[in-house]
């Protein structure tokens, strides 16, 4: 069945274009991601889908069964009324029922409680009763009769993406859904749950997102918009960035024979007399055309990011005995760690455990309750915030930076000044004098990372860093990180950017507890969903239990902690050396052999036998390799140790 019909889509903002004439169809079951670059277009596209815009030109034609949802980054409630208002749509009896016996569950009151049941009965209202209540706890929304406008940013994030999910179930059967960003301001367990609840639901989707893993796990196919055309390419994110190389080679290809042929052209116009034969006249008109394609321009500019850092000494930073609670929130409980030069450490816990606390504290912006903190004198912060761009008072672009200083010394030798610094940013001259209040979400990001650079940072501290940026300027944030010589620590919720980075993570249990684990995120992960338990593969890095276990009170008079003593780990055996030795050697082996396997799956012409033969060795050795990959980390750590 067929959802959307667009033919002829056009829209501009004053003299800039978004897209023109661009036409695309969906249909039932499509399941589609739209990428490009901040300010090309793609929340318009969204929104005149939806009907909230209007195109200037063409038309965007919508089933008349089809019930379309939009999930926007910025969501519209009605501020005076309470979470479960917002929540639920009051005239439908189910979603009121569901509705009158959340707020009962809430106050507690027998009789409330009682006349809710009574209502859920009369609706039939106990299956999706139990799907609402899944939602709300996945999502971690709580204290349902509190108004909307106490939420902070990220919760309000997070109800008006309950709101959308909750609608998608009591509409029709034919069911668009559109999201703007969904996996903004959720946690990473958070953002796993919401891809299995999509692909459960198979619902019709059109998604906008910069997480890449999110996009590969909901989506198979991708349409990036582009010089204000819409490219279509089936299959993952990997297929489409080799498609779109082989695109853009081919473009360039014909650009150039397209040149060649002008020159010849453009010297037979010269000669031609005043007066035009038919046969010349068409000729005429073909090299204007001829013309138009010679002069095209593929612009594939991206943000350089260039910069001198300040020197790094051998003293990073020391955590010594580090506390803190707020209440009975227990952020730190006898932190102890030692930075190292060009250490790069990914921190993941759950939403509230208390990340950007702990980042305030090494920064020295929040005081511990006890215990100290002490920064190397060569260390320079570069502290990339979720507060996003701060100012005073609007002001334009090029001003703001004069703020900071007049001149940037690069890394490469020489220096810019501000308005040269600013085009390295993909600040054109006129988007320079653009006031900061006009700028979007994407933009402001870019400022913000350029006048955290221009402080020349030693030591970065990046609390989602990911949210509002486009791909292509993820993609060199990511390479300027991994060449950046300086230490790096990094809270993200895109498992993508964090896998390419970090060495290892600090992973808030909660309550205090801070596990130090030596590896990257995706690794943490199949650890959890095997059978092997954490502890036996990270050190915990608060209150860890040793052979001879000592308490260590803080000077505060805080309850006691145990702390490690690290010469008391268990050495090697002689046993454990020939395995990973072992395991060094046969782990390239296994991968040779997937490699070999995979690439027979990928031949044509298989018969169906072969192929489910090839698929039952490819995943026995998936598992094999799975289950080495987990002991060889195992034993690595306690080789270190």
């Amino acid at each position: 069945m067929n959802y959307v019909s667009v033919e002829g889509l056009t829209k501009s903002y004053g003299i800039n274009p978004l897209f023109k004439g661009i036409n695309f169809n969906i249909n039932e079951g499509d399941s589609i991601a739209l990428i490009a670059r901040n300010g090309v277009g793609k929340t318009t596209l969204l929104r005149i889908l939806a009907g909230k815009e209007v195109p200037d030109a063409g038309t965007a034609k919508i089933h008349k069964d089809v019930h379309l949802v939009l999930f926007e980054q910025d969501p519209q409630f009605i501020e005076s009324a309470t979470v479960t208002q917002n929540l639920f749509n009051q005239e439908h009896p189910t979603m009121k029922a569901i509705s009158n016996y959340e707020m009962a569950m809430e106050t507690e009151d027998e009789d409330l409680i009682t006349n809710a049941i009574m209502e859920m009965e009369e609706n039939n209202a106990w299956d999706f009763e139990s799907k609402v209540k899944t939602i709300l706890t996945q999502l971690n929304i709580h204290h349902l009769e509190q108004p909307v406008s106490k939420l902070s940013g990220g919760q309000r994030k997070r109800v008006s993406l309950a709101k959308t999910l909750i609608q998608i179930g009591f509409e029709p059967k034919h069911v668009l859904l559109l999201m703007d960003e969904p996996t903004n301001h959720l946690d990473l367990n958070m953002i796993e749950w919401l891809e299995n609840y999509l692909a459960q639901e198979k619902v019709t989707l059109l998604l906008v997102s910069h997480d890449r893993y999110f996009l590969e796990s909901v989506t198979d196919e991708i349409w990036e918009l582009e010089r204000e055309n819409l490219y279509s390419y089936k299959g993952d994110y990997e297929n489409y960035l080799e498609k779109k190389a082989a695109r853009i080679e081919s473009e360039l290809a014909s650009i150039d024979k397209a040149k060649n042929t002008f020159r010849k052209e453009l010297e037979w116009m010269r000669k031609q007399p005043k007066a035009r034969t038919t046969k010349s006249k068409s000729r005429q008109d073909n090299f204007y055309e001829v013309e138009a394609r010679a002069k095209q321009k593929i612009d594939d500019t991206n943000l350089q990011l260039d910069m001198k850092m300040t020197r790094l000494g051998g003293k990073i930073i020391e955590a010594k005995k580090v506390y803190k609670s707020y209440g009975e929130l227990i952020v730190l409980k006898g932190f102890d760690y030692t930075f190292s030069k060009g250490e790069r450490i990914g921190v993941v816990g759950k939403n509230g455990v208390g990340k950007s606390t702990f980042l305030q504290i090494l920064q020295g912006i929040t005081e511990p309750d006890s215990g100290k903190i002490n920064v190397g004198d060569t260390i320079v912060f570069g502290h990339f915030s979720q507060e996003g761009l701060v100012y005073k008072k609007d002001m334009r672009v090029i001003e703001y930076l004069k703020t900071f200083a007049e001149n940037f010394p690069l890394a490469s030798g020489g220096s810019l000044n501000a308005a040269q610094f600013l085009e390295l940013f993909l600040f054109t001259p006129d988007k320079q004098y653009t006031y900061l209040s006009a700028l979007s979400g994407g933009e402001k990001k870019r400022l913000q990372l350029l006048t955290i650079l221009f402080k020349n940072p030693n030591f970065l501290i990046l609390d989602e860093p990911t949210n509002d940026l486009d791909l292509p300027t993820l993609a060199v944030l990511e390479q300027f990180l991994i060449d950046f010589a300086g230490c790096v620590l990094l809270v993200s919720h895109d498992r993508y950017f964090m896998d390419k980075l970090v060495d290892h993570l600090f992973i808030f249990e909660g309550d205090g507890v801070i596990r130090d684990y030596p590896g990257n995120y995706t690794q943490y992960r199949i650890l959890e969903k095997s059978n092997q338990s954490l502890a036996s593969l990270s050190s915990d890095i608060t209150s860890t239990k040793e052979f001879d276990t000592k308490k260590v009170a803080p000077e505060n008079g805080t309850p006691t902690t145990t702390v490690v003593n690290k010469k008391a780990t268990e050495k090697m055996t002689f046993k454990e050396k020939h395995e990973l030795d072992t395991l060094n050697k046969t782990m390239p082996e296994l991968e040779s052999k997937k490699l070999v396997l995979t690439n027979q799956l990928n031949e044509p012409n298989l018969d169906y036998n072969e192929i489910i033969k090839l698929s039952e060795q490819l995943g026995a050795l998936n598992n094999e390799l799975e289950a080495a990959e987990l002991r060889w980390l195992e034993l690595s750590e306690k080789q270190q140790a």
